[in-house]
């Protein structure tokens, strides 16, 4: 079992994508998304819409990182050599094996691309084999349906929905709470999310 070590730069990467530690410099690879592309956080907790926003987004990430808390990626498509969003550990617990992955978003031109998976593998991988968690949680508003089937569809199982509980931009919002835990992932889900991402890289229209 590897200690989770938040002063190491951890990088995460396969021959589609490679997720970065976040840094204050990530602002210019970031900010096409936060000036032309406000929507992607209609359901965010944190919307990092506008310049100033996003960089608030950074340093509060950045912040987590300081208390050992969070672990903020940057993920840059191989692709097309491209910045494509930023995804995170956060509410990491050495004591009881877990952790919480989220903040997750993607420009629209990277949504639907099979990238989402890719990234997701990866952090499942470390999280699981590398870090040997046993359990990796998942929150989202309720109401996000694109987020709940993605979600899904890496094999998370919903475990049910907290009323009311925490604050929202628009005021309050019930957060759906999915899981994966290690027996899952050793026990099948490793796999069939690699199969997954092969049909697509066949396939990407699927």
């Amino acid at each position: 079992m590897h200690k989770f070590d938040f002063l190491k730069d951890y990088i995460l990467e396969n021959t589609r994508v490679r997720l970065t530690p976040m840094q204050i410099e990530d602002v210019r690879n970031l900010q096409h998304f936060a000036l032309n592309e406000p929507e992607i956080w209609e359901f965010s907790q944190q919307p990092a819409s506008g310049l100033e926003n996003l960089k608030n987004y950074i340093q509060m990430a950045l912040k987590g990182r300081n208390e050992r808390t969070a672990y903020p990626f940057v993920a840059f498509d191989k692709k097309i050599q491209e910045y494509a969003g930023s995804t995170r550990f956060y509410d990491y617990q050495e004591k009881q094996k877990t952790v919480q992955l989220g903040y997750t978003w993607y420009g629209k031109e990277f949504q639907g691309t099979g990238l989402n998976k890719q990234c997701k593998f990866l952090m499942l991988d470390f999280a699981f084999d590398f870090l040997n968690l046993e359990r990796v949680e998942f929150r989202a508003d309720a109401r996000n349906k694109r987020s709940i089937a993605a979600m899904k569809s890496i094999g998370c199982t919903v475990e049910g929905i907290l009323r009311s509980n925490c604050v929202a931009p628009s005021g309050r919002r019930d957060s759906i709470v999915l899981s994966i835990l290690k027996n899952e992932w050793m026990g099948g889900i490793k796999k069939e999310l690699l199969t997954k991402i092969e049909a697509e890289k066949n396939n990407p229209s699927i």
